[in-house]
């Protein structure tokens, strides 16, 4: 049999440099899975009943207007899609990314309820604005005049921008005070990069930066500036500074090394994909790369801790948690990601104490459901004589947050706070108990969404425009 010749790829384009051939397969790859997604995203917009009662709508914070920008994406008028959805939420490419759909809109679609599949909201929201974007769609922040009045913003969080994107477009002139070196709050430095790509946030940060918004970084209130300064500076204020107080654990051996908080070690974590120098990251403190990773807590914090454990290249990731599955706070999607990457639930458990000076293990008590407690949920029984020890050389707490105590934090005399440490604010406008002093979104609510905090820093902006146009907002009681 004679030899058959060898077969090569030989470039047409003998001219073409090899990182423009690579580039030109990259733009066809973008083509393909271009056409793929706008055919996805008409796909399932199309399977929206168009309901005469919007359940998705209604159990969506923002109350966005699902079914017509859905309708309109079937149809394929994306631009008109992407006005409708960003009529009524300021980061609509955030939301589709990290909001648990599986409890808001998406679990209370007709659809998903007659056992059909939901509607993905979440995915159709997402694709629209990443469309907008790259079409040149989102218009750059432009007051049709400039007003004299000028608002400080403390906290760079998703409320605090929330609010100066809509203080801005009216051309009140905005200040945000925030503690870290960039803006975005959780989102920049609590939110993994594979749920929310930082590109994403910053994008956001530059549009209201170039927009006229001015930031104050690496300002902590209290220390660098009083708030009496900042009040003094402006026409009104926003408190929008989150919570970031982590609870704490109890019981033998608590302070060991190798017991870290959930922030630190997200933020540590979200710090090198920016390419910063950390050095906890790089002594392996903060890093669960080949270790025995114990992560405590149910919250979608936790699931953000697992998940990240798992990308760092933990030897194991096990979660406790003292309730089971039906009962945790986390979205259940959340929870499906985290079993699919390998992540193990121990259910029914609560730390007891820890073992080593350097932590070797956890002590767990195991746990049943006894009966509803205030909230209405089963509380949690410790089953006598159940104890064991599970190896462990990294503990992460995610165990939720708490307010900082802002009175005392910043020598503030007035500001009224509830019996559990937030901001006392009016429920609608944010007021507080100081004249034009606002609050919005987790300090006043508790540890909460995104989308709650975009919310409130909406309407918290509704409200400080009308008192600098001569309106009284009512303060809080």
């Amino acid at each position: 049999m004679a030899e058959q010749p060898m077969l090569k790829f030989v470039k047409i384009d003998r001219v073409m440099p090899e990182k423009r051939d690579a580039e030109a397969r990259n733009h066809d790859f973008d083509e393909i899975y271009a056409e793929y997604a706008d055919a996805k995203a008409k796909e399932q917009s199309s399977r929206c009943s168009q309901c005469g009662v919007p359940y998705c709508q209604s159990h969506c914070p923002l109350h966005n207007n699902i079914p017509d920008w859905l309708r309109l994406t079937a149809m394929g008028r994306l631009e008109e899609a992407y006005e409708v959805s960003q009529a009524t939420n300021t980061f609509p490419e955030i939301c589709g990314r990290i909001c648990p759909q599986d409890r808001l809109c998406e679990g209370n679609c007709v659809i998903e309820q007659s056992g059909h599949g939901t509607v993905t909201i979440g995915a159709v929201e997402k694709y629209i604005t990443d469309t907008a974007w790259e079409k040149g769609w989102v218009k750059p922040i432009a007051p049709v005049a400039e007003r004299e009045e000028s608002v400080g913003i403390i906290g760079a969080g998703p409320g605090g921008l929330a609010a100066a994107d809509v203080l801005r477009r009216a051309g009140v002139q905005v200040t945000i005070y925030d503690r870290y070196d960039r803006s975005g709050g959780l989102l920049t430095y609590g939110i993994p990069g594979f749920k929310l790509e930082k590109d994403i946030v910053m994008r956001r940060n530059k549009q209201l930066e170039d927009g006229g918004v001015t930031f104050v970084l690496n300002c902590n209130v209290g220390e660098d500036i009083s708030f009496d300064a900042i009040r003094g500076k402006h026409d009104a204020v926003i408190i929008a500074t989150g919570v970031y107080k982590t609870r704490d654990l109890q019981g033998p051996g608590s302070g060991a090394e190798g017991i870290v908080r959930a922030i630190d070690y997200l933020t540590a974590s979200n710090r090198k994909s920016f390419g910063d120098d950390v050095p906890e990251f790089d002594s392996g403190e903060l890093n669960a790369q080949g270790k025995k990773v114990v992560v405590i807590g149910g919250g979608d914090t936790a699931m953000d801790c697992v998940r990240t454990a798992i990308r760092q290249g933990a030897e194991s990731v096990k979660c406790l948690y003292r309730r089971d599955k039906l009962n945790m706070p986390g979205s259940q999607r959340e929870v499906q990601n985290a079993e699919e990457e390998g992540v193990e639930f121990v259910w029914l458990t609560a730390p007891k104490g820890f073992s080593g000076d350097a932590v070797e293990g956890v002590m767990v008590q195991k746990m049943r459901l006894g009966v509803p407690d205030a909230t209405g949920r089963q509380a949690p029984e410790v089953i006598e004589g159940a104890d064991y020890v599970e190896d462990a050389d990294l503990v992460i707490k995610a165990l939720g947050f708490e307010p900082e105590d802002l009175p005392q934090l910043w020598g503030t005399e007035g500001l009224e706070v509830t019996r559990w440490g937030t901001v006392k604010a009016e429920f609608t406008s944010g007021a507080t108990s100081l004249p034009g002093v606002f609050a919005v979104g987790d300090i006043v609510r508790g540890a909460s969404l995104v989308v709650w905090a975009i919310r409130d820093g909406r309407d918290c902006a509704g409200a400080v425009l009308e008192q600098l146009a001569g309106g009284v907002a009512v303060a809080a009681e």
